[in-house]
């Protein structure tokens, strides 16, 4: 929890984590407060811009809200009340051509909002997707199995836990990276423990 002067204060990075958004829309937004009513900065926490919490917190929920007819959700409100990962919804947005996804009800902006009702049950009649033990996943859906934020898992390469599991297959990346694969199975084992 970040303060300023004895009050809460949000930075862009805890925006960014709060509430899903990238530093690229939150910078345009602040860049465009003369038209939007976006909050003016409260101060500095070292060389980082910070916004007051409940004043920041009071625009976004008032942000586009009033355009919005009752029954339709954005990603944000299905996440939230159908407990589906944002990368997930994303995902099925893209693959909306086989999966069969609604067309948004709405657009606001670059905002989406779909049928709540429509969408959820179309979602309910998905298959669950299979997960067979050997599918081999990268280290952000080892966190997302584990139940942890992807920046918690970033420093098991190199410095694992006692059981975390090799690697089954290591892919090199330009730059000299490289991205890892584990086996489903082993990070389910690890989880168990």
């Amino acid at each position: 929890m970040t303060t300023l002067d004895g009050r809460r204060v949000y930075t862009r990075a805890e925006l960014m984590e709060a509430h899903g958004l990238g530093r690229s829309t939150l910078e345009k937004w602040y860049r465009e407060r003369a038209a939007n009513g976006h909050p003016e900065a409260a101060g500095t926490v070292g060389s980082q811009l910070v916004w007051d919490a409940a004043e920041w917190d009071g625009w976004h929920a008032g942000r586009g809200a009033a355009d919005v007819p009752p029954g339709l959700a954005s990603r944000d409100d299905l996440a939230a009340r159908h407990g589906v990962g944002r990368h997930r919804l994303k995902a099925l947005w893209a693959d909306r051509a086989s999966n069969g996804h609604p067309e948004p009800a709405r657009r606001h902006g670059r905002a989406l909002y779909w049928d709540e009702v429509a969408w959820l049950t179309w979602y309910e009649a998905l298959p669950a997707p299979e997960e067979a033990p050997d599918d081999l996943v990268t280290l952000a859906e080892a966190a997302r199995i584990l139940g942890l934020a992807q920046s918690s898992v970033t420093v098991y390469v190199k410095r694992p836990p006692a059981g975390w599991p090799e690697p089954a297959l290591e892919e090199p990346l330009g730059g000299g990276r490289v991205r890892r694969f584990y086996r489903r199975a082993d990070v389910l084992k690890y989880k168990d423990r």
